[in-house]
């Protein structure tokens, strides 16, 4: 019976929501930062091969691709510690917790600290909304393509409006306007989008954009749980 009490007491003591949050951020940030770095190395490969001829076409392009890379390695150690942060701070806010340690809140250090982390965690929350929609836009763009390439393939038998249908990389920012050729047409582009870059690069932007969502409903399941605790 001591044994049991102690395991109930134990099992009281543990934060079920901040722990799923922290599983949810963990998976979420591994997913869009191992997906989308890949993803960004495929997108140079792809432009390089069927979008511009001359590196100066793309330099700025590959120039941001590496920087938004640096990026994902900061926001992969950031977030790996600040969930690890929570979660304890979670811990610590347990009723169980407090009912053997004491409030942790009615203390002025106590109060301050969970304030700090409902702001920082409701400022995440903000700037994650802005990642979440940058991250639709490349699976907008590579949804678009393979819908055209789906066109094309319906229009086989008509080869003067198959033409007609392209893909501009210029029109979406990723070349400038005087990079050559910039777009991809008829049954060049038919051809692109059978290629294992394309289909590699669609997917994993895909898996991009799912784990900034994860992410984003892991910050929100956290805030929830901070503000109720």
């Amino acid at each position: 019976m001591g044994c049991y009490d102690c395991c109930m007491k134990c099992l009281g003591g543990v934060p079920y929501c901040s722990l799923v949050a922290t599983l949810l951020c963990f998976s979420g940030i591994a997913l869009f930062c191992g997906c989308g770095h890949q993803a960004l190395t495929e997108t140079e490969r792809l432009i390089e091969r069927y979008f511009a001829r001359n590196l100066q076409d793309y330099s700025t392009l590959a120039y941001l691709i590496q920087y938004f890379q640096y990026v994902i390695y900061f926001l992969a150690s950031f977030f790996f510690l600040y969930c690890i942060v929570l979660l304890a701070e979670g811990f610590y806010t347990t009723s169980a917790t407090k009912q053997t340690f004491g409030e942790f809140r009615s203390t002025l250090c106590g109060r301050c600290l969970s304030s700090t982390f409902i702001l920082i965690t409701y400022l995440l929350v903000v700037v994650w909304l802005l990642v979440f929609a940058f991250s639709a836009l490349p699976v907008y763009f590579f949804y678009n393509m393979d819908t055209t390439c789906h066109t094309i393939t319906v229009l086989t038998e008509s080869p003067a409006s198959i033409n007609q249908l392209c893909i501009d990389a210029r029109q979406y920012g990723l070349l400038p306007w005087n990079a050559l050729p910039g777009k991809a047409c008829g049954m060049t582009l038919s051809t692109v989008c059978t290629t294992r870059e394309f289909r590699l690069t669609y997917d994993l932007y895909i898996a991009t954009f799912a784990g900034a969502g994860i992410t984003l409903l892991a910050l929100l399941i956290l805030i929830i749980e901070t503000l109720t605790s």
